[in-house]
């Protein structure tokens, strides 16, 4: 593998080095961030709506409602039936009430399921002596899975107006605001074309017997809420993170719908337990696995003080989530899985999604990934993982991922194009920032027509081609990202929590616990 580093090895600063300032965003005279626009108008994110109720908000402590004690047996219907009981109370500021599980060991052998809003899983913490521990046993499952069933309803639809949509606007405009209102949630359509595929030059994907399509969808979908209609210009709750270039539409339109959504459920939440599964090599994709968390439909809800141990696929944050925070999590995987294919400590297909202060230890593993087709903004904030693995957004074009002041020092931080990888993973991620890590090794890799940025990072960067599976190998190296301070940090020190700090105030800093 050619490799050329750019930046030196990694560094240690002390308290009273000097930090340097991003030409990106940095610091203004009034203590708030300053941004530089792209000739086009693209701009870093505003990550800071990521998380619990849209970042800045403290989680809630829900009143413990039903009490589980351990049997010695399989206590998975006796969880079950208390979270089922709990969730048909009536609702008290938005919460049925919490299930606590005292300290002790529970067997489980079957999946625990939240389907309704407002119910918490706690236990008494997550040390193996005093605390909570859910012990998965009998045939591989899912340890605790929180789902809503999300409904999406067109009501109207319009065309977006604007020749360029840059990555980072909160306004669009469109050829009829008429039937849209503030207060209003919108599904913002842009096409998938060949001109497109060709461009990001993900048209010739090739392996073997496989059927490469990279995006594989005609239409990349986002959602937001409009909180203000000036003539036919829309302003969004939350910035989006991806471009729309009409000169590469073929003449069909992005465009706005105004839809309804039901069916997500919101106020959940799984706190203070271990999850802890057999110890056991696995062929990944073809043994059954023993997975930890699934949240998927779910709204303004959080993991907050796990451990999760040998779970495959640890914390899964799947498709029609918003604002949700995952923190103090803590996953060890100490049994690698014995195919080139990784399990994922946490992985992410939903948007406003908070990853703070977690950890993964273990070889052979990806600590954190984006996955299909989703935009942000995610974040993943002082974290620290151990071991060889990476973070890396895995699949498909995922845009507007923040990895801040965070830590891989045997492994890696990557914003890359995975080519063949998996089934044609293609270009991963766009629209994305590195901010103040520290890791073994950076690969930031520019898309064409988007930006990557890594700013600040202490690590050897590489740069490497497109890969490809079962095929020619080299090809030319691919243009790395915007890569500034290079081994030497920047101010702020988090970007994440200066720009929460900008727009809500030290308190919505200090509710997170910063």
């Amino acid at each position: 593998m050619r490799r050329r580093i750019i930046a030196a090895a990694v560094l240690v600063f002390s308290a009273g080095t000097l930090l340097a300032q991003s030409k990106w965003v940095q610091l203004g005279p009034d203590g708030k961030l300053v941004y530089t626009h792209s000739p086009q108008g693209d701009r870093i994110v505003d990550f800071s709506y990521a998380g619990y109720r849209g970042g800045g908000v403290a989680l809630p402590s829900v009143k413990a409602t039903k009490l589980v004690t351990p049997s010695g047996a399989d206590d998975s219907a006796a969880i079950q039936a208390a979270i089922d009981e709990v969730s048909k109370l009536p609702i008290t500021h938005g919460q049925h009430g919490a299930v606590v599980l005292a300290p002790g060991v529970f067997h489980c052998a079957k999946t625990l399921t939240i389907a309704a809003s407002g119910v918490v899983l706690r236990g008494a913490g997550t040390d193996a002596k005093a605390g909570t521990t859910i012990e998965l046993t009998g045939e591989p499952h899912l340890g605790i899975r929180v789902e809503g069933k999300l409904e999406v309803k067109k009501l109207s639809a319009t065309n977006i107006t604007d020749a360029y949509v840059p990555a980072g606007t909160m306004v669009i405009h469109v050829a009829d605001a008429s039937k849209i209102h503030a207060g209003d949630a919108v599904q913002i359509a842009k096409p998938v074309t060949p001109a497109w595929l060709k461009f990001m030059g993900m048209d010739t994907l090739e392996r073997a017997g496989k059927d490469e399509k990279w995006v594989g969808v005609s239409e990349l979908l986002t959602r937001r809420i409009v909180t203000n209609i000036s003539g036919n210009a829309l302003t969004l709750e939350v910035p989006l993170t991806d471009d729309i270039d009409t000169k590469f539409l073929g003449g069909t339109p992005a465009t706005v719908s105004d839809v309804q959504v039901s069916g997500q459920i919101a106020e959940d939440g799984i706190e203070s337990l271990r999850i802890v599964a057999p110890a056991r090599a696995i062929a990944l994709g073809k043994d059954p696995e023993f997975d930890g968390i699934a949240m998927k439909n779910a709204v303004d809800g959080w993991i907050r003080n796990l451990n999760l141990e040998d779970t495959t696929n640890s914390v899964g944050i799947d498709s029609g989530t918003e604002r949700v925070t995952v923190a103090q999590v803590d996953v060890v995987q100490r049994v690698p899985v014995t195919t080139p294919a990784k399990p994922f400590d946490f992985s992410c297909n939903g948007t406003q999604i908070l990853f703070d202060r977690v950890s993964g230890k273990g070889d052979e593993v990806f600590y954190m990934a984006t996955q299909a087709r989703e935009q942000g903004p995610v974040v993943v904030l002082h974290s620290k993982f151990a071991g060889n693995g990476h973070v890396q957004p895995h699949q498909r074009w995922s845009t507007g991922l923040l990895v801040d002041s965070s830590e891989a020092l045997g492994g890696g931080i990557d914003l890359m194009n995975r080519g063949t990888m998996g089934s044609g993973h293609g270009w991963a991620i766009g629209w994305s920032v590195l901010w103040n890590n520290v890791a073994g090794d950076f690969v930031v890799q520019q898309p064409p027509g988007a930006a990557n940025w890594s700013i600040g990072d202490r690590g050897p960067h590489s740069v490497k081609p497109q890969p490809t599976t079962g095929g020619p190998k080299g090809g030319p190296d691919l243009p790395s990202g915007i890569v500034e301070s290079a081994g030497k940090p920047v101010e702020p020190a988090s970007l994440y929590l200066q720009q929460l700090k900008d727009r809500l105030g030290p308190a919505a800093v200090k509710a997170i616990g910063y």
